[in-house]
């Protein structure tokens, strides 16, 4: 089982390793994950071998602090206090006191070397001892405010797991200390008249430094703090997303109820401008519903009874009832919340070097500190030379920043990936997309909206396309033939004639009576079989197939009435997202369970080098193998149940949102949107994340393999030695960088769709191919656009008239463009080109 637990006490990477190791020698735990950025901890354990309680007390055994996640909600939900906002108040309180006393303590310690006034009995020697009173006194209240590094630094030390707050209280510690040991060795100076030993010692007291230490360590975790605070928006705006009440129907009254208390099979009543509070299927009412807050989808959607609404969408117009059929967690914006705070509290592979470094860190810190103390000594340096490395070393040491490098941009990318309707599912997820170097794409649903739409209407007895539209709408109405819905759907809601009689053909199509008259409407198999030819249609049913459409032929007695055509079409944006990934370097395949045909003719129409169709459900998962046997890095695209195991196979499984549970389940990543371009900024988010992770690796591990030896001296012989005080900013700046660093991935911009590729021209294949120009001839081409033309049967009058025009060599008209483009090899004057196409029945709107 999984559960997360919130931690406190934890300063630095050092204090995360600490709580890793204590709870992962527990027996019966599989895994614990501690995240420092969130100050939570996931652990995976057997139920039957450990508890909670074990759990957290391994972790007040290490030092710190430790509570299931829902013991702290709900304390903090019965007090109404934000432990975030508490903890950020309470720094900020500490720190202004820290500043109100070390404004004083560096006016008095070092007021004098810029010639500042001060009180005279703090000149000179004979006030050395009120100086070092005075400075003593004016850092007891800093020692005081900030007395956290202490208690936990020296506590994490008793228990043998020193961390950052360890090295601050040693330092400053230190520091103290020192500046006591100078103060009595004044007194005893003045006892025993030895002026010469209170001169030396009374500029040398490091309170300070102390003082200095503290604050500036101070500022530096408030800025962290609120960085951090910012990195949890992307959350904290998806939780305010959801409405705190519900309008419900029960019996005859309408009450408002906490969401809370909505339960599953309630009838919820929706107003205008109203959010919805939970999901579920509209009973009665129509509405227009804006899902951009989740889905991140701009066009309002249409409601009607009998569609999906879900929690947090805002209802724009009309009113509607529906019934609750997802409440609490399990609604889709309590899950997509989930979603992103189980993969904020992941951690990436990329991270597991940062990780064995802080788990050694903190020691090795302290013994270069007390090398750097006694090689110094050894070399003939002061007690107070020596003294001073050891304090820089110690304060300028930063886990923390080797500690945030990856959390904090994982939490930023997982977030931003959120509000642009990209869920990653954990960190590995979005780690690992920026590798990818194959995209395995369904088809239908993916590639295409997954359900077919009528594209062409050939009358062939006569009559109008309205008057074959309404007799094919007529004869479907009794079937459950997907394409009946399509053909439906294009006929609109208008009255259809009943059939007196209707009979199903399996495989064929079917047979219906309609005003005493018996048609047939199927394919060309049920055609042959009833007598009824099909040898007039020429190169129409070819062409329509080459295109990945389906005919659909009617007739009656052994006349053919007319084809009626349809295709599952396109989504609008995926042909621009392929030519996009295929440009980021990609290698793109489709799968389907589609023929070869219908194939290749989305293959053409999008320019997809790889396609493999007449695909079986559990031959998709073959085929990623396959891919992957190769050496290829592969994500899989999918929506369908069929498709969950491919995606289950794949080094990355990307869900269409609108797909099913089983895909969504099976996925490392959700696209909200149902677009197929959401997986370029994917992808590029992804990269985006990645290399904002590097960039704050390289500056942790360079600054501390810097800075580390600065402050120990390494650069003395140059004339050259760090400050303690210089040392303790340059820590604090450290951590505010990498934080600051991360939160630039808030200014990642979306990708637009530059608008779906445009289809490749279909071929006729009665065409004769065009000739290269001979010797001294100059081959001219033109584009004549043509309205009027609504099927191939068009574009095949249109081709065969212009291709007798003497001149033209080739003739290929397409009806996606409404144009045709003719290849000359002498020319041919325009009007000659329109008056050809406009007496076969069409307008020409221009010729270019």
């Amino acid at each position: 089982m999984k559960q997360k637990f919130d931690v406190t006490g934890m300063s630095c990477a050092a204090c995360s390793a600490a709580v890793e190791r204590a709870v992962n020698k527990l027996e019966g735990v599989q895994a614990a994950q501690v995240n420092l950025l969130a100050n939570s901890m996931q652990v995976e354990y057997d139920g039957a071998a450990v508890d909670e309680n074990a759990i957290c007390r391994a972790v007040e055994g290490a030092g710190y602090g430790a509570k299931p996640v829902g013991a702290k909600a709900e304390k903090a939900k019965a007090e109404g206090a934000d432990p975030v906002e508490a903890e950020l108040k309470s720094m900020k309180t500490r720190l202004i006191v820290s500043l109100a006393f070390l404004a004083p303590l560096m006016y008095v310690s070092m007021g004098h070397m810029m010639g500042l006034p001060a009180p005279h009995f703090l000149h000179g020697r004979a006030g050395a001892i009120p100086f070092a009173l005075t400075q003593l006194l004016l850092v007891l209240p800093i020692l005081y405010m900030d007395r956290k590094f202490f208690t936990v630094g020296f506590k994490s030390l008793a228990k043998r797991s020193p961390n950052m707050d360890s090295l601050i209280a040693l330092g400053s510690g230190a520091a103290v200390v020192y500046g006591i040991f100078a103060l009595y060795r004044m007194g005893w100076g003045f006892g025993i008249g030895d002026m010469e030993l209170v001169d030396r010692y009374r500029m040398d007291l490091y309170f300070e430094s102390a003082g200095t230490i503290l604050t500036l360590i101070t500022v530096g975790k408030y800025l962290e703090a609120r960085a951090k605070g910012r990195t949890g928006a992307a959350i904290k705006s998806l939780m305010d997303l959801a409405p705190k009440t519900a309008l419900v129907r029960r019996g005859a009254a309408e009450t408002e109820v906490p969401v809370e208390e909505v339960v599953i099979g309630d009838t919820v009543v929706i107003k205008p401008g109203m959010r919805i509070p939970v999901d579920g299927t509209v009973l009665e009412g129509v509405s227009s519903v804006d899902e951009a807050a989740i889905t991140g989808e701009s066009i309002p959607v249409e409601k009607g009874p009998g569609d999906r609404v879900i929690a947090a969408a805002i209802n724009k117009a009309g009113s509607f009832t529906f019934r609750a059929e997802k409440v609490g967690q399990d609604t889709t914006l309590a899950q997509i919340i989930a979603l992103v705070q189980d993969a904020s509290a992941t951690k990436a592979p990329i991270a597991k070097l940062a990780d064995k470094v802080s788990g050694v860190f903190v020691p090795v810190v302290m013994v270069i500190a007390v090398a750097a103390f006694l090689v110094w000594l050894l070399l003939g340096q002061t007690l107070e030379f020596a003294l001073a490395r050891a304090i820089a070393v110690l304060v300028i040491s930063c886990p923390c920043a080797l500690g945030l490098a990856t959390p904090v941009a994982i939490m930023v990318g997982t977030g931003k990936g959120a509000k642009l309707g990209i869920l990653y599912k954990n960190a590995e997820a979005l780690e690992n997309a920026h590798k990818v170097d194959t995209i395995v794409l369904d088809k239908t649903g993916t590639i295409t909206e997954g359900r077919p739409v009528l594209t062409d209407l050939i009358p062939l007895a006569g009559q109008t396309e309205a008057e074959l539209l309404a007799l094919a709408a007529a004869l479907e109405k009794p079937s459950e033939h997907p394409l009946a819905e399509a053909i439906l759907a294009a006929a609109g809601e208008g009255p259809l004639p009943a059939v007196e009689r209707f009979e199903a053909l399996p495989g064929r199509g079917l047979k219906a009576t309609l005003l005493g008259k018996t048609y047939y409407a199927g394919n060309a198999r049920l055609m042959e079989e009833k007598g009824i030819s099909l040898e007039g249609v020429g190169e129409v049913p070819h062409t329509l197939a080459s295109q990945g459409k389906t005919p659909l032929y009617f007739g009656s007695g052994r006349t053919l009435l007319g084809i009626v055509a349809a295709a599952d079409p396109v989504k609008p944006t995926s042909g621009a997202a392929i030519k996009e990934l295929q440009g980021m370097g990609l290698t793109v395949v489709m799968l389907t369970g589609d023929n070869a045909r219908t194939a290749a003719a989305i293959q053409r129409q999008l320019g997809i080098g790889q396609v493999v169709a007449e695909v079986l459900p559990q031959d998709k998962e073959a085929q990623v193998r396959q891919l992957q046997s190769q050496g290829h890095k592969v994500a899989m695209v999918g929506d369908g149940i069929n498709d969950a195991p491919a995606l289950a196979r794949a080094d990355i499984g990307i869900a269409i949102g609108a797909g099913t549970d089983v895909a969504i389940d099976s996925a490392d990543v959700v696209l909200m949107k149902s677009d197929l371009w959401d997986l370029v900024n994917a992808l590029r988010l992804s990269q985006a994340t990645i290399r904002n992770i590097k960039e704050n690796l390289f500056w942790a591990f360079f600054y501390n393999t810097v800075g580390i030896p600065v402050a120990a001296g390494a650069l003395y012989g140059f004339g050259l030695v760090l400050n303690p005080m210089l040392g303790a900013a340059a820590m604090s700046l450290s951590s505010v960088c990498v934080v600051s660093n991360a939160l630039r991935l808030n200014f990642f911009k979306a990708k637009q769709a530059g608008g779906a590729a445009a289809p490749a021209p279909v071929q006729n294949k009665n065409a004769t191919p065009a000739q290269a120009p001979a010797k001294g001839e100059t081959n001219m081409q033109k584009t004549i656009h043509i309205e009027g033309m609504s099927c191939g049967h068009c574009t095949a009058r249109v081709e065969k008239a212009l291709r007798g025009v003497p001149g033209v060599a080739e003739v290929t008209a397409d009806l996606e463009t409404k144009s045709a483009a003719v290849t000359l090899n002498t020319p041919v004057d325009d009007e000659v080109l329109k008056a050809t196409v406009e007496a076969e029945g069409y307008q020409v709107t221009g010729v270019q």
